[in-house]
């Protein structure tokens, strides 16, 4: 056994002490869901925060998601590397970005105990850097040719195809790549357009604007809560918005900790996202959330959330505070809401109009959340109802294995969900069950 492992069980053994007394302490609060969700106050953890991670065993033979209702899954593709996101080219193909974590800062002891706990969870690791392609030539939902679409990449993860163009988002910067309509691989060397400070929150989704004019790029903090100062975080926690006639950027939105999926809501024409909130303030305080993005908005990170409500482990800025956006719907603590992705009315029978989004699972609350797939029912361009079920089943019973964690979620060719499961190194599909 080496050191990393057995540090990480012994941190698991003091996680689940704290994990107990924080239980008899707080009991187990209600979920912070919807456009007007019920926040429990902060209570700061110090220098011991819950820390609470499955290990990853991936999914034993025969094992699938559970699907809702009226639903079934099966998996397009397997034997994957740690898949994270999902893009659909014109021809039907389906490219996957495999990629993870392969570093990160240690500067504590509680880094290197997260650190060592990511590694069980496989969350960290050596970064495949590629993007795999993926063919269902016979229509029968399964992929039976694959190969390398592109590779030498430096964590990729938002893909974007823009006439001839193919954009992938690297850690560090946006790359441009020539391409040729139903290539099966790219060679040609990429063009960088803009750079981006690695470390932190590394993923880079991309999403195309309807003229395909513009990028939009979402950056995540480097920090919990600017822990460096805030310097460090100049261009952060942001959506970026890249003109791609010219080449020039500039901040499209703030004060986003971790925006990640990005979609475009059709009857509006508004850009939506999920994002990650800040940790050590409780297993509900503050709720992950689904937000519009206003130009030019201010989200609140790191001086508050959930609107003005004031972070008092920050130094603050009043200023920043007062401008502060209320998001428009609440996901629950810690959930890690990662994939987004709007579901037309009719897509999956039963399912209104809505928006996706891949929950990829909490390792920093007593009682673990998200772990699932669900679906946000919209009306009028806004969220409208609670949140339904589409996929759950990748966490065990107890809470001590992961089968599966869910990422990015896609509309496939044939009008079914596609759903990237990093842990699981699976892309399941999911249909009517009729």
């Amino acid at each position: 056994m080496n050191l990393s492992r057995a540090f990480a069980q012994v941190v698991a053994l003091v996680g689940a002490g704290t994990v107990v007394m924080r239980r008899m302490s707080g009991g187990t609060p209600t979920p912070a869901l919807g456009r007007a969700p019920v926040i429990p106050a902060a209570k700061p953890q110090g220098s011991l925060p819950t820390l609470k991670m499955p290990t990853a065993r991936g999914w034993p033979r025969g094992r699938t998601p559970v699907a809702a209702a009226g639903l079934k899954v099966n998996a397009f593709a397997t034997g994957l590397k740690h898949p994270r996101w999902i893009d659909v080219l014109p021809n039907g193909d389906v490219l996957v970005a495999e990629a993870l974590m392969d570093a990160m800062s240690v500067k504590s002891l509680f880094d290197y105990a997260m650190a060592s706990t990511m590694r069980r969870a496989a969350a960290l690791g050596v970064s495949p850097n590629r993007i795999t392609r993926l063919r269902d030539a016979d229509g029968d939902g399964v992929a039976e040719t694959r190969n390398v679409f592109l590779e030498g990449l430096k964590q990729p993860f938002g893909m974007a195809l823009v006439a001839d163009t193919f954009y992938v988002g690297n850690t560090d910067g946006v790359v441009a790549f020539p391409y040729a309509a139903a290539a099966d691989r790219i060679t040609d060397p990429g063009r960088k357009l803009t750079e981006f400070p690695t470390g932190g929150h590394w993923t880079r989704s991309l999403l195309p604007s309807a003229d395909g004019r513009k990028l939009f790029v979402g950056v995540g903090s480097l920090s919990n809560i600017g822990d460096d100062g805030m310097a460090v975080e100049e261009g952060r926690a942001a959506i970026h918005e890249l003109d791609l006639a010219s080449g020039t950027s500039r901040i499209f939105a703030s004060g986003l900790r971790n925006p990640v999926g990005l979609a475009w809501e059709p009857q509006t024409g508004a850009l939506w996202t999920v994002v990650n909130e800040r940790d050590g303030l409780g297993d509900e305080t503050p709720p992950d959330y689904l937000t519009s993005v206003q130009e030019g908005g201010f989200y609140g990170w790191p001086y508050c959330y959930w609107g003005q409500t004031v972070d008092d482990r920050v130094p603050q800025d009043p200023a920043a505070v007062a401008r502060a956006i209320t998001p428009d719907y609440a996901l629950g603590g810690h959930t890690a809401s990662l994939g987004l992705c709007w579901l037309p009315a009719g897509t999956l029978p039963g399912f209104p109009d809505g928006m996706v989004v891949g929950q990829h699972g909490s390792w920093n609350r007593s009682t673990l959340s998200g772990y699932r797939v669900i679906f946000v029912p919209f009306q009028d361009g806004r969220p409208s109802d609670a949140p339904r079920a589409i996929l759950t089943g990748f966490l065990a019973t107890d809470e001590r294995v992961s089968y599966g964690r869910p990422v990015g979620v896609a509309i496939g060719p044939d009008r079914s969900l596609l759903v990237a499961d990093d842990v699981g190194n699976a892309i399941w599909r999911v249909t009517g069950d009729a």
